[in-house]
């Protein structure tokens, strides 16, 4: 029996999938991007001409702007937890990539707090996606911060949960008062992390 043509239809339907998971990844992309220049409310219109698609697509894709924010806030967070083991294996110093790590972490939050304001009204999602977000990212820095103390690179001691909740806090307000740098500060507290030589203990 000849099965090559059911075969030919799997490779088909796969390549389909394929390519639906990559051009709404290209739509989410395009979305975040609009939403750190011009907040979350910004109109379709301009998040379509950033993908290069119509109106139309965005709409088949999500087709409210509620669907939108949820899903580009997860596929921010998915994006920053696979960053930290492919950093981890770039060959990168295990601090170098920690704190390359907190830049991307940085760059999210500051997606993260626009869609945070829309998705009060919705307290619920909101803690789920809350939830989403500590289970997926709080691990993936505590493998950044295990691998930078094992190598002797930063103290040990830090907790995961309490430096993203202090990296968020010298984010917040940040793009609101000009004389402001977080990311300035965030480097700040990252470079505190290190061990200075003949250091000992936390």
């Amino acid at each position: 029996m000849n099965d090559s043509g059911g075969g030919g239809a799997v490779h088909a339907g796969r390549s389909k999938r394929a390519d639906a998971r990559r051009n709404e990844e290209t739509l989410l992309d395009a979305a975040a991007t609009v939403f750190v220049t011009s907040g979350v409310e910004a109109p379709v219109r301009d998040i379509a001409a950033e993908a290069g698609v119509g109106t139309g697509t965005i709409y088949r894709h999500f087709p409210t702007r509620a669907d939108l924010i949820i899903a580009v806030y997860r596929h921010q967070i998915e994006a920053c937890a696979d960053a930290g083991p492919a950093l981890l294996a770039s060959g990168a110093t295990p601090y170098a990539a920690l704190g390359q790590w907190i830049d991307l972490f940085v760059d999210f939050l500051v997606t993260k707090h626009g869609l945070a304001a829309v998705l009060q009204s919705d307290s619920t999602g909101f803690e789920t996606l809350h939830a989403h977000f500590l289970d997926r990212l709080v691990p993936v820095c505590a493998e950044l911060l295990d691998a930078a103390a094992g190598s002797g690179e930063i103290r040990t001691g830090v907790q995961a949960y309490e430096l993203l909740r202090g990296v968020g806090n010298l984010c917040i307000g940040a793009g609101q008062d000009g004389r402001y740098d977080a990311r300035r500060l965030v480097g700040l507290l990252i470079a505190g992390l290190r061990r200075q030589p003949g250091q000992e203990g936390p």
